[in-house]
């Protein structure tokens, strides 16, 4: 065979292999696309003057009824606590050079959450400039340094770091990463918003929207202290567990249910030092602290939350090394999503104990009918080109169902936090120019919560449990998206309602703006803004009052909805920008630490209400340039319908 004959067959062989991958790629988009981008018909008739009613006032006892709630936690909210998340914050690395060395404590992997709870990229954001260094220390001498490597991994991380090592001197320009981004730099950080010691702000708050349910939790580290070793009781904080006892009783005085969460990303730091949920007796420690909470206030409790976002948790602490407790090494994060990897070794501890707790809370509750589940975070994901549909389904087939499904027989109630979409681009979350995102890079997308809430309702219908939106919600200091977000997201809990799906109610996230896991106190997620420099003096917003509105009456209108959509609309068409807490980089990927100081974002004049969203084909260039040769062939054209009436109101004579 001549070497021309073989550079040919290579040539075919290859564009062979190029056609086949294309056409499988292409295949498994058309098919994603079928089950979960198919245009629907809203359920919401625009044109109503109420746009729905929810029933917050049953008659009878056997009539479904719907409440509603705020949400929050122990770590965003408590001051006078030394949890894992306040030492993790405390933190300064630039003083430190010992713990980038190998075999250091410090995170060999950096992550995007979501959330926290949830927010998309490939790298670090640029991190503030390094504090000046200690006198003792040797300016010039060389250390090992963890260099990053892009590799690409399961998909709900959205992509984070390995590192190598290599030799390289200290270089004094380099900047410095906090473990948490916008907390250095704000005033009085470690009292978070004092709810500890002074609890009647937040909840006068809460009571004042008319709200029936208030979430909160208990920390772990609070009432455990210490390692509780042979079940030593001397470790315990009775004291702080009767003051929590009272915080609880207080919600009631304002007229309250509550919801209590048991565990929300916060592991003991004592815990953290042997392992945490890598070792079975985390689950041992874990229910000798839930049997405390449950002998002490189980009669004063209405829904429990016994685990928050688990998964999100396990990633972005075991996979990653991005959350306080984890420190996997080089190993253990690249093989974390594979199924013997440290992914599902600590959520099989994690399922165990969800199990255990349940079967505790029934069987101790002076409350016949206590509500026992679970707040699963589930965005809605999809792929930006053909080639990321893989990622996708890996991404899924991780986190959407496998928890829920091992601990199905084991729950009263199926709770579900979305805050958006995500638009995954290779190991990457993609910044679409033409969507609207939150402050922390989630993408604002109403339609998701309705499509999610079908999703599940078809998977669990054989079981017969109804769902809670445990937290929904959206940081916008500017809170002109938040008022629309409110209304939309609402309005695609009625329609998953209208289509038989079970809700029993809605909680928003969150109260006042909090310290957001390691985004710091950057995005802002409160109904009420918070001036750190006055003595955490709180400020409600205009959202405050819609939300209180719809609370009070039950109802959303067209014309509330109008007034919020167009105050957007405006801003967008005046060329106004917000804060976004998300740096990009020159491929779109948002990279993945929060910022110290936000960069400027215009808003956008895409139409993302329910029912509204135009769902885009797939972006990537061959998808692109495909669609622009068979342009001219096409023989129909789409016409936009005009919305414009929808938007204003028109006040007519009699």
């Amino acid at each position: 065979m001549t070497l021309a004959t073989l550079i040919v067959t290579a040539t075919k062989l290859a564009g062979a292999l190029a056609s086949v991958t294309v056409a499988a790629n292409a295949f498994s988009f058309s098919r994603f696309k079928r089950n979960n981008l198919t245009p629907f018909d809203s359920p919401v008739d625009d044109s109503a003057d109420v746009l729905a009613q929810f029933n917050i006032n049953p008659t009878s006892e056997g009539e479904k009824g719907f409440f509603f709630g705020l949400a929050t936690a122990p770590a965003h909210v408590e001051d006078r606590l030394n949890d894992a998340w306040l030492q993790f914050a405390e933190q300064t690395p630039c003083d430190h050079p010992d713990s980038q060395k190998a075999g250091g404590t410090t995170e060999s992997a950096d992550a995007i959450l979501a959330s926290a709870g949830a927010d998309g990229g490939s790298q670090p954001a640029a991190p503030p400039p390094p504090p000046s260094p200690p006198p003792d220390r040797e300016a010039n001498k060389s250390f090992k340094r963890k260099k990053p490597l892009r590799i690409a991994m399961e998909a709900k991380i959205r992509g984070y770091e390995k590192y190598e090592e290599i030799d390289q001197e200290p270089d004094p320009s380099e900047e410095c990463h906090h473990s948490v981004a916008s907390w250095h730099n704000v005033p009085h950080p470690e009292e978070r918003l004092r709810f500890w010691s002074d609890p009647d702000t937040e909840l006068k708050l809460a009571k004042d929207t008319g709200i029936q349910v208030f979430r909160m939790g208990i920390d772990w580290t609070r009432i455990m202290p210490d390692e509780p070793i042979n079940g030593q009781r001397d470790t315990i904080n009775f004291a702080a567990l009767e003051r929590y006892k009272w915080i609880i009783n207080k919600v009631h005085s304002y007229g309250m249910k509550v919801m209590l969460t048991l565990f929300h990303h916060s592991l003991p730091p004592w815990a953290a030092e042997y392992g945490g949920w890598k070792i079975e007796k985390t689950v041992d420690y874990f229910m000798e602290f839930t049997r405390l909470v449950v002998d002490c206030v189980s009669d004063l409790v209405d829904y429990w939350v016994t685990f928050n976002e688990p998964h999100i948790f396990c990633m972005l602490t075991y996979c990653a090394g991005a959350w306080p407790g984890g420190n996997p090494d080089m190993l253990e994060a690249a093989t974390s999503a594979l199924p013997t990897g440290v992914f599902n070794q600590t959520m099989n501890w994690i399922t165990i104990a969800h199990s255990m707790a349940y079967d505790y809370i029934h069987d101790k509750s002076e409350i016949s009918t206590a509500i026992v589940g679970v707040a699963h975070h589930v965005p809605f994901m999809r792929p930006y080109g053909i080639f990321d549909i893989a990622a996708v389904s890996v991404s899924n087939s991780l986190t959407m169902f496998p928890f829920m499904d091992s601990i199905s027989e084991k729950l009263d109630y199926i709770g579900i936090n979305y805050y958006g979409q995500e638009v995954l681009s290779g190991a990457g979350l993609k910044l679409v120019e033409s969507d609207e995102y939150s402050e922390s890079g989630r993408g604002v997308y109403p339609d998701g919560l309705y499509r999610v809430l079908l999703h599940f309702h078809d998977r669990y219908k054989h079981l017969g449990l109804p769902f809670i939106i445990t937290e929904n919600g959206v940081s916008d200091e500017t809170d002109l998206i938040r008022r629309p977000y409110i209304l939309e997201h609402l309005l695609a809990t009625y329609a998953a309602m209208s289509k038989g799906v079970r809700i029993l109610g809605y909680l928003f996230w969150t109260i006042s703006d909090n310290w957001e896991w390691a985004d710091g106190y950057g995005p802002k997620f409160g109904l009420v803004s918070v001036d750190r420099s006055n003595n955490l003096a709180r400020i409600p917003r205009p959202s405050y009052d819609l939300f209180s509105k719809v609370v009070k009456t039950g109802k959303i209108t067209r014309s509330d909805r109008a007034q919020a959509w167009n105050e957007l609309k405006m801003a967008a068409k005046e060329g106004k920008t917000r804060p976004f807490y998300r740096a990009v980089d020159k491929r779109g990927l948002m990279y993945a630490g929060g910022l110290d100081k936000p960069i400027m974002r215009p808003y956008t004049a895409r139409d993302w209400r329910f029912g509204h969203y135009e769902m885009e084909g797939p972006q990537d260039p061959l998808s692109r340039f495909s669609r622009f040769i068979l342009r001219p062939f096409l023989l129909t054209k789409k016409i936009k319908p005009n919305t414009e009436s929808d938007d204003e109101l028109v006040l007519e004579p009699i």
